[in-house]
């Protein structure tokens, strides 16, 4: 594979809009710096039960992810959304409690299809009006999908609407192959190869095709986020990380031409009994790409992170909703 050449950033700061977990008393440790509950410009809202009559507003976390990406070289900042999260109004809420203006943003990454990454969109576009940014998908974002659960009825999963998303004034990207952003500083892997023996996707999906439902476990649409930090290494984000997050983590070595690793955050979708045994030869791979910090968020799974906590020490750092990584 011919190498592409990721420009050097000299910063950047990863903020958890979107994620299942919301926790006040979570302390700041190594990268990790948590908004304080007692924070002068968290919002209050009534609280009719309550003596003075209003209550702190909190957070919320939900079953999605969603990061605000913030990458700095010299005087110059850009800012990507990663992700959207579940609800209409959980990313937007959460960036307003956080004090952060979704009229910011400049682009979109969309990581994959599934609605849990994507329906925040539908607040996001309220909030800015017209949304005026590309977002950058893969062409099979749009597959109708739905899970086929043991012992229960297929579950057709909910699909984000083309025509939707062009009527709200996004510039919609569809790209297979990777993608540059910001002066070829920030790099969208596109497709992922899959090379590990023990990823193999996700075995309960099914996609319509010509009207018949047929297997789609590799989940193709699925994509990380890449960017390399001056003199510390590659930072690689995913959402799900459907690809299988050691896939994912070689595929943007082989992809940059970069072996040091710095960050691994996102998701690594190793929640539930058939993923879980996969978390052993997760975890010793990563011994082997010896990655500096670990956030595992959203669809990891508690006994994952648990796994890969005690395994790596120094390197896992817990995440919540509100949480700025600073790298």
């Amino acid at each position: 594979m011919e190498t592409i050449s990721l420009e050097p950033v000299d910063a950047v700061t990863i903020t958890i809009l979107v994620d299942n977990l919301t926790d006040v008393f979570m302390p700041d440790e190594g990268p990790a710096h948590r908004f304080p509950l007692t924070s002068p410009s968290a919002p209050r809202r009534p609280a009719s039960t309550l003596e003075g009559g209003e209550v702190v507003e909190q957070l919320h976390g939900e079953h999605g992810f969603s990061a605000l990406v913030t990458s700095r070289t010299g005087e110059r900042e850009h800012r990507v959304l990663f992700d959207a999260g579940v609800s209409p109004d959980g990313l937007v809420e959460n960036m307003r409690f956080l004090d952060l203006t979704p009229g910011d943003i400049e682009t979109v990454v969309l990581s994959h299809g599934h609605f849990d990454h994507t329906t925040g969109l539908d607040g996001f576009v309220r909030a800015v009006g017209r949304a005026n940014v590309p977002v950058v998908i893969h062409p099979e974002f749009w597959n109708r999908r739905r899970l086929t659960l043991p012992g229960r009825e297929p579950w057709e999963l909910p699909t984000t609407s083309r025509s939707a998303l062009e009527d709200a004034g996004f510039e919609i990207v569809e790209e297979r192959q990777p993608s540059f952003l910001f002066e070829r500083s920030l790099l969208v892997t596109g497709e992922v190869d899959r090379t590990t023996e023990f990823e193999r996707g996700f075995p309960l999906q099914q996609a319509l095709r010509e009207g018949t439902w047929e297997p789609d476990p590799l989940v193709l649409d699925d994509q990380a986020l890449l960017l390399n930090v001056r003199d510390r290494g590659l930072v690689v984000l995913t959402g799900c990380g459907h690809s299988g997050i050691v896939n994912t983590v070689r595929y943007a070595q082989r992809l940059t031409g970069i072996d040091r690793l710095y960050a691994v955050v996102g998701g690594f979708h190793l929640s539930g009994p058939i993923f879980e045994p996969l978390v052993p030869a997760v975890c010793a791979a990563f011994a082997e790409l010896a990655p500096e910090v670990i956030v595992a968020t959203h669809c990891t799974g508690w006994r994952a992170i648990q796994q890969l906590a005690a395994a790596f020490p120094d390197a896992f750092v817990p995440s919540c909703v509100g949480t700025r990584f600073e790298l």
